[in-house]
């Protein structure tokens, strides 16, 4: 049985969530590059992270996209696999960008990434973990229907 148009809306609202997140990455990801990016000095983000992140994102949101589509189930859970991996670079990413911002690991962090605005993670993150928790609800409801 296949979920109505009508009763779609945590499905659309987990794509919002996604675009809008990715508009805060991408965001970041400019601001990094223009700063200097990969070729900073020092920097705590290993490339593979930083271009693995943003690549299993828009990964994924194609992944959801293919789902809204056609409303396979597997599709939600092969887009929330791809979640999976992006959360776990983006915590990394994370982790790394506060432990440079001060304290006595401060000295570590001298490149690009450490002129990121605050507010810009914070919404970013923000909507990453509202689009993760839409996208499971979402594949757990698709896969009762």
């Amino acid at each position: 049985m296949r979920i109505s148009w009508k009763e779609r809306g945590l499905e659309f609202a987990a794509l919002g969530a996604w675009v809008l997140a990715a508009g805060a990455g991408a965001y970041l990801l400019i601001n990094w590059m223009s700063g200097g990016g990969p070729s900073a000095k020092v920097t705590r983000f290993p490339a593979l992270v930083v271009a693995g992140h943003p690549l299993a994102g828009t990964a994924g949101l194609v992944i959801w996209i293919a789902y809204l589509v056609t409303g396979r189930a597997a599709y939600a859970w092969l887009a929330f696999a791809a979640l999976l991996v992006v959360t776990v670079q983006g915590f990394m990413l994370l982790t790394r960008w506060l432990v440079g911002r001060g304290g006595r690991h401060g000295r570590h962090a001298r490149g690009a990434d450490q002129d990121f605005p605050a507010a810009a993670v914070a919404v970013h993150g923000t909507l990453a973990v509202t689009t993760f928790v839409l996208v499971f609800f979402s594949a757990i409801e698709v896969t009762r229907a």
